[in-house]
């Protein structure tokens, strides 16, 4: 192994997508492959969800849909996000991606690549029910139907999909779920009086998968899921939901040493050791993804013991206590920075003040991915 490796188990992967599937019931799985696949790298995440026949794949940005039909994808793919003039959008509707709009100047790009190109653009609408990002208002549907209707009777554009993104499914008992169901359905209303029927319905992501089948209709987007985390521990660990991790975060130990009572670690000397101890020195930082809010907080897992961060992460190295439990650890030991055989990264997480989907997607290019 290098300094340091991300392990990807590929086996955990296919179980995890087998298990959102039964969850899912009837509705199609979209995997969500954007930010790198979480981290863990699109296009080889992207081939095993096909091959576990996953119809669809879902991305932000058209030049991530673009990358992926580069390394040969063919199926379908959803993205959704972009800045006015964006040529990837052009390259996408000419490569048969699908496209979300969330105002009538999306519209009118998607309709221009598609006169350009002679091709109808396939297009899924997005609602804002209430995470007030990107979607049209309930409200606004009304005045960009007619566009609609006019772009599909030119054959410009085909209306897939009608869609929305909950705020807060990973809430225990949060009323907002209803609320946004309520406006979607609306929604949906307002387009059926315009004569637009027919659409495909996608509203639930990893959380309402699980809590949620009401939410499910016609497709579901399956993203922090598939790779073995939990979207919020308060609904239960990902074990719970028989989920299993993706990543295991592993690296070498650089270096023990001993530093005296009263000796301060890193910068700052943000932590003093409090008698004669033993420090190990891993050799990853913050230029490699591990958050500085570890700092003093998150732990890590060496010989099956766990020890703690101590003094403040680094650009490439952190530190970690070994204190009386040394036991024969030595330089080129491993250490588990969280998943197989460490913690799990939801708990790591929140240790270090974050979330799950942050600490696996940060994981910087300078980590090695080993796929097993």
């Amino acid at each position: 192994m290098p300094r340091a490796a991300a392990v990807i188990d590929t086996s955990a992967l296919r179980h995890n997508l087998r298990v959102m599937a039964r969850a899912a019931g009837s509705a199609q799985l979209m995997a969500i492959v954007k930010a790198e696949a979480y981290g863990h790298g699109m296009v080889p995440i992207a081939r095993i969800a096909r091959e576990e026949q996953v119809p669809w794949l879902g991305v932000a940005l058209p030049s991530e849909a673009l990358e992926l039909r580069a390394a040969g994808d063919t199926g379908r793919i959803l993205a959704w996000l972009w800045a006015p003039g964006d040529p990837d959008v052009a390259a996408c509707v000419a490569q048969g991606v699908d496209l979300s709009i969330s105002s009538e100047q999306d519209l009118e790009q998607i309709r221009a690549a598609a006169r350009q190109f002679g091709v109808t653009a396939s297009v899924h609408v997005k609602i804002d029910t209430g995470l007030s990002r990107n979607g049209l208002s309930v409200d606004q549907v009304h005045a960009l139907a007619p566009a609609l209707v006019q772009a599909a009777a030119a054959g410009e554009v085909h209306i897939v999909a009608l869609w929305s993104h909950l705020a807060s499914a990973d809430v225990p008992g949060d009323v907002s779920v209803d609320q946004q169901c309520a406006r979607f359905a609306d929604a949906r209303g307002h387009l059926a009086s315009h004569g637009i029927t027919g659409m495909q319905l996608h509203l639930a992501n990893t959380a309402a998968v699980l809590m949620r089948p009401d939410t499910h209709f016609d497709i579901v987007r399956v993203g922090i899921g598939m790779f073995g985390v939990s979207p919020n521990p308060a609904l239960g660990l990902a074990r719970d939901f028989q989920l299993q991790p993706v990543m295991t975060l592993r690296a070498k130990i650089a270096l023990v040493k001993q530093i005296p009572q009263g000796r301060a670690v890193s910068y700052g000397g943000t932590w003093v050791a409090e008698r004669d101890s033993s420090i190990a020195l891993i050799p990853i930082g913050y230029a490699d993804g591990i958050p500085r809010s570890a700092s003093n907080q998150a732990h890590v897992t060496i010989a099956d013991r766990r020890y703690p961060i101590v003094g403040r992460v680094a650009m490439d190295q952190f530190m970690v206590n070994l204190g009386d439990n040394v036991a024969g650890i030595v330089p080129g030991d491993e250490a588990v920075i969280f998943g197989e055989g460490g913690q799990p990264v939801e708990l790591w997480g929140q240790a270090a003040d974050t979330i799950g989907y942050e600490i696996v997607t940060r994981i910087s290019p300078r980590i090695v991915r080993e796929y097993r």
